[in-house]
């Protein structure tokens, strides 16, 4: 690759990289402000509707990426360093149009006081920082397309069980499940975000293990092996 050629990737990884953490920011700021605002008013079935709509969107680009064809097509059409970039690019753009375009759920579930809202941000805390933690064993410039990486064992390692991922093997959606569920004043806006999100990812977790199962030679296998549950230990 050219100087030039090399200098753009790179400030394209590097703006990409920027626009995922800009993204995620969005939406704590997002979650932990506007949602939790009771609407009054409005429709529940047409914001439903749209909100489902609009995640459906989201996830549909997670899904079609992991497909290897589309991933092949992609490779001869840009260069292979940048397909995880343009992954993340799009993943970033839509996750912000979709906190941005969410649409307020009239009603409050539940709304808890004194110690019971404070257990529940300690959950909220505890999910975060599960999260946090899992993302650093991980290669994070991997997952945010400023180095061709990813978690550590997809190239063919081994994926290691310390930390959060000796308790289960999906801890970043476990801290998930944690911070979006333990939000109080829990509005219907929250729950609406809390339960679309959370039925993505327990659709997600078996098809994108039967993509680590495929291209790890065994590894994976051995890391389920030592490793029995997927979200939430002794559960599932």
């Amino acid at each position: 690759m050219r100087a030039g050629s090399s200098a753009i990737a790179r400030l394209f990884s590097w703006t990409g990289a920027l626009l995922f953490v800009l993204s995620l920011v969005y939406f704590l700021v997002a979650y932990l402000t506007w949602f939790g605002a009771a609407a009054s008013a409005g429709t529940i079935s047409a914001a439903v509707t749209w909100n489902v709509t609009l995640f459906t969107a989201f996830a549909l680009h997670h899904s079609l990426f992991a497909r290897a064809r589309l991933r092949a097509w992609v490779a001869r059409v840009i260069p292979p360093e940048l397909e995880r970039s343009l992954y993340v690019w799009i993943a970033s753009l839509l996750f912000v149009l979709v906190c941005g375009g969410w649409r307020p759920v009239p009603g409050i579930a539940w709304q808890a006081d004194g110690v019971a809202v404070w257990s529940l941000r300690a959950v909220q805390a505890a999910g975060l920082w599960i999260i946090v933690r899992s993302a650093r064993i991980l290669d994070v410039w991997g997952l945010a397309g400023v180095t061709t990486g990813g978690r550590a064992g997809e190239a063919g390692g081994e994926f290691k069980a310390i930390g959060p991922y000796g308790w289960v093997r999906h801890p970043i959606y476990a801290g998930w499940f944690l911070f979006v569920f333990a939000a109080s004043p829990m509005t219907m806006t929250r729950l609406v975000f809390a339960i679309v999100s959370g039925v993505y990812l327990l659709i997600a977790i078996p098809f994108e293990e039967r993509t680590l199962r495929a291209g790890s030679d065994g590894a994976y296998e051995r890391y389920m092996a030592a490793v029995r549950w997927r979200l939430v230990p002794g559960v599932y």
